[in-house]
């Protein structure tokens, strides 16, 4: 029994050190992302800057922007949902945190169950992939050329929550598909990157669609939809997100969000 014990207390020691370089290494990582893109001068949203843009993506900015509102160039935010990790898992619960630049872009989400911590990382121009179990044993650690573009494509579909960062610039820009949809195109560092938007007739963007890396080879199709747009601190922005794969077989819906706060331009974790 004193040897049982003993192991037990072992291993509980070792959980509780993992846990907290775990702990540790999150808290360092916000702390790079933020200061990887530092302040820039302040730019104003102003409605000279969508003329001549698609006609549902000047509704877009009109109704979810105000004239004078600055550009956003710090997002932290917080989530509670459902999540999947397979097509036959079952439905778990899941409570997200979230940090995102925009001067340089950048990501970092963590995703809480209670069996599992997820971190998707778009940090000085690298994509990661990280799951942990139990907060504590690294069970997935992905990185390379897919997991670049793959951030750097679930940073920008997330603009929905910080719309400044998809007004038309050096980086970005916007071409009509029809009454209900554009196309906008984002060009860094190399790679350029595309979603379909789809409005509804308030203007509000309803779903983005792009092609994104599954796996290190195959590319399909990936969707986010958005509904539920609320006022929150002066920027109407969707507070429902639901992440899906569009499958030759089915979708694959695996994420189901919903939005519990989000704060702008506070360059430092909650």
């Amino acid at each position: 029994m004193i040897i049982f014990l003993s192991i037990v207390l072992a291993l509980s020691i070792v959980f509780i050190l993992f846990r907290g370089s775990f702990a540790k290494q999150f808290d360092q990582q916000v702390n790079d992302l933020f200061n990887y893109s530092p302040k820039a001068s302040p730019q104003i949203y102003t409605q000279h800057l969508i003329v001549g843009l698609p006609d549902p993506v000047n509704r877009y900015f009109k109704h979810v922007l105000k004239e004078g509102q600055p550009y956003i160039q710090y997002i932290r935010a917080k989530h509670d949902g459902q999540f999947k990790t397979g097509l036959d898992k079952a439905w778990v619960n899941i409570k997200g945190e979230q940090y995102a630049t925009t001067v340089k872009p950048g990501l970092i989400w963590k995703g809480t169950t209670n069996f599992f911590v997820a971190r998707d990382l778009y940090l000085k121009d690298k994509g990661r992939l990280t799951v942990s179990l139990f907060a504590a044993f690294k069970i997935i650690d992905g990185e390379g050329p897919q997991y670049d573009q793959g951030e750097l494509i679930r940073w920008l579909g997330e603009s929905l929550l910080y719309p400044t960062n998809l007004l038309p610039g050096e980086r970005l820009s916007w071409t009509a598909i029809d009454h209900s949809s554009a196309r906008f195109e984002f060009r860094y560092i190399g790679l350029t990157l595309s979603f379909i938007a789809t409005f509804n007739d308030l203007g509000e963007i309803t779903q983005l669609e792009t092609k994104r890396y599954m796996d290190k080879i195959s590319r399909e199709t990936w969707i986010i939809k958005v509904a539920d747009y609320k006022l929150l601190n002066e920027l109407r922005v969707p507070t429902k997100f639901e992440v899906l794969w569009r499958l030759k077989t089915s979708d694959f819906s695996y994420a189901k969000f919903n939005i519990t706060s989000i704060e702008y331009n506070i360059a430092e974790r909650f």
